[in-house]
């Protein structure tokens, strides 16, 4: 077996984030739905940008901010999305290997350029995003290198690469390499308007290919058509081994081989921009189980990063989560 270099292999869309503030407004006025990701097109992209207000840019992507966070705290990752190679591209590669994450993934020589994700952060605080993929949905099997996979305690993929039949094909490969390798197999469901649009393939992922499965309380019940919080907790145990599903100020609930663990959510003084919050968790969980850590700690970890990243605008941490960790005992 292939010894283990990293802690967490992502795959997911290689994007710079542009966040900026507006009311609710502004949503109606430009046509944005309010709590969600839409895909967009590069002229869509270009005219709503030059109605934004002046706002943070960064790089990001779901899983990039996720292993991120998990750079932070000191775990070792891999992260593979397709940038072009671009001013916005190699912006991209330089921040992420910054933080001592692997790029294994080449740069696109030609065709749609780095894409970008418009995020509106409106007084209550809630993102809409407005995401034009360019060079991200190129993403393929091609681009997945198979040693890095199998040096990796788990694989950790973004639920908007079903969006993109390449990608998908590229989420699956890597998935099936990692299984042969003995490892595990992460995915985070990423919003409930893509829940909605990929209910049965994920239902079928979370039950034959998933063994930890991500997910907010509206994505949970997305994913299983109910109402009722409890009902769709009964489902994922029987579904998935592991199940990491956070409930905002309510905490978050585990479930591990059957038994079920509420955890609590961390203080945050004011809770300024959600960007990341779904992000920062898992990668505050994934840290934990790849230490080894219990159920209840690794929830506690993902609580500690979350909080973090609500606490400014900007979907990565701005402290050492390492530090954070270690103030609270959970190093």
């Amino acid at each position: 077996m292939t010894d283990l270099k990293y802690d967490v292999a992502g795959i997911g869309n290689a994007l710079v984030d542009v966040i900026s503030n507006a009311d609710d407004a502004f949503l109606t006025a430009n046509g944005i739905e309010k709590g969600g990701m839409t895909l967009i097109d590069s002229e869509r992209a270009d005219a709503l940008y030059a109605k934004m207000a002046p706002g943070v840019e960064s790089s990001g992507g779901s899983c990039a901010n996720t292993i991120a966070g998990l750079a932070s705290l000191g775990g070792k990752g891999a992260f593979f999305g397709k940038v072009k190679n671009d001013q916005l591209g190699e912006v991209f590669v330089h921040d992420i290997k910054s933080l001592g994450v692997a790029f294994p993934a080449s740069l696109a020589q030609e065709g749609a350029p780095t894409g970008r994700c418009l995020v509106i952060v409106t007084p209550d605080a809630q993102r809409s995003m407005s995401t034009f993929l360019g060079a991200a949905q190129k993403l393929s099997p091609d681009d997945i290198d198979a040693d890095t996979i199998r040096a990796a305690a788990v694989t950790y993929m973004e639920g908007y690469l079903w969006d993109e039949p390449g990608a998908k094909d590229a989420f699956l490969k890597a998935a099936k390499i990692a299984h042969e390798a003995g490892r595990l197999v992460s995915l985070t469901l990423s919003d409930s308007f893509c829940v909605d649009r990929f209910r049965d393939e994920f239902r079928r992922l979370a039950k034959d290919e998933v063994d930890l499965l991500f997910a907010n309380e509206a994505e949970i019940l997305s994913l299983y058509q109910t109402d009722i919080f409890d009902e769709a907790l009964q489902q994922v145990r029987k579904d998935c081994k592991f199940a990491a599903l956070t409930r905002s100020e309510q905490g978050s609930v585990i479930v591990a081989d059957g038994e079920v663990h509420v955890v609590d959510a961390a203080k945050v003084d004011k809770v300024v921009d959600t960007t990341g919050a779904g992000d920062l968790f898992a990668a505050g969980f994934l840290y934990g189980l790849t230490r080894g850590k219990d159920p209840v700690t690794c929830g506690r970890l993902g609580a500690l990063a979350a909080a973090e990243v609500i606490s400014h605008y900007g979907p990565r941490p701005q402290v050492s989560l390492a530090e954070l960790a270690k103030k609270e005992g959970l190093a």
